[in-house]
């Protein structure tokens, strides 16, 4: 039985694997147990333990009103995103038409760019029309990047479904409604729940848009962990890091669902041969 020798290259690319592992969860670690630590200084361990910081970031940051407004804010930009993207999307993958190209790349500079540079010019429109600070203007911020993020994602899935089968509907007299509700809508459902979950995903861990069009009755649990952040002066840390932790859960959470459901090739814009090319 021969062993693999390993070269000089592979064991620095494990090595810088295994350490950037280790550092990772060395800081996930340390914010984890300082959340449940009563004092911790110099010592390995704490001194005690306590989940009194989970109940204090509860009642301080108000954390149920928190939570409702992420669910909101993120329920209703999923389901506009979906509504405007997916007709967009095919338009782009069905159909030829001068400019195509130049509407694409359009579509797709606000995934291309930071958020910021395009977030404070919108948030100020907002702040013009009395839309900033609500839940209206939080909702229209993100869908700037979530409508395109929409449309990369769907493309390319619905350039994968075959045309025939749209005009073999309609060759046995199926009417354009009954095309689109029972031939396309069932080929559409897994693309359509992938798009949804990763802008689920998208939009509670989105955090500039939010924070510059949020206000207090407005914000979303990443625009709250900034602030406990920022009090960390005045906060003790833990309470600042048992929010940490209430936030990493979720994200979590959001992208184990996110991998359940996606399948990774439906993000990869593929080049279909046309019949006839």
């Amino acid at each position: 039985m021969t062993r693999t020798a390993w070269r000089p290259g592979t064991w620095v690319v494990w090595g810088t694997v295994a350490f950037f592992l280790i550092f990772v969860g060395g800081v996930v670690g340390s914010v984890v147990v300082n959340s449940f630590a009563v004092r911790w200084f110099d010592t390995w361990l704490p001194d005690g333990w306590t989940t009194r910081w989970y109940g204090a970031s509860w009642s301080d940051f108000d954390l149920p009103s928190v939570l409702l407004v992420t669910f909101q804010v993120s329920v209703l930009v999923v389901a506009i995103s979906l509504l405007t993207g997916v007709p967009a999307s095919y338009a782009l993958a069905r159909r030829e038409f001068p400019g195509k190209r130049a509407l694409t790349l359009l579509f797709l500079l606000p995934i291309m760019i930071p958020p910021v540079t395009y977030g404070i010019p919108l948030a100020t429109v907002l702040y013009k029309f009395h839309l900033a600070g609500t839940l209206a203007g939080v909702v229209l911020a993100n869908l700037v990047p979530s409508i395109p993020f929409v449309i990369l994602v769907m493309t390319p899935f619905i350039e994968q479904i075959d045309p025939r089968i749209e005009a073999a509907a309609r060759m046995c007299g199926a009417p354009t409604r009954a095309v689109l509700g029972r031939v396309l809508a069932p080929l559409l459902v897994p693309g359509m729940l992938a798009a949804g979950i990763l802008v689920l995903v998208r939009t509670v861990g989105m955090f500039e848009l939010t924070f510059l069009t949020a206000g207090p009755d407005s914000e979303t649990l990443v625009v709250a962990l900034y602030y406990s952040v920022s009090a960390a002066g005045i906060r003790a840390q833990q309470q600042v890091d048992a929010m940490a932790v209430v936030y990493t859960m979720s994200m979590l959470v959001l992208l184990v669902i996110a991998l359940r459901f996606v399948n990774p090739t439906q993000l990869v814009t593929q080049i279909k041969e046309r019949p006839g090319t």
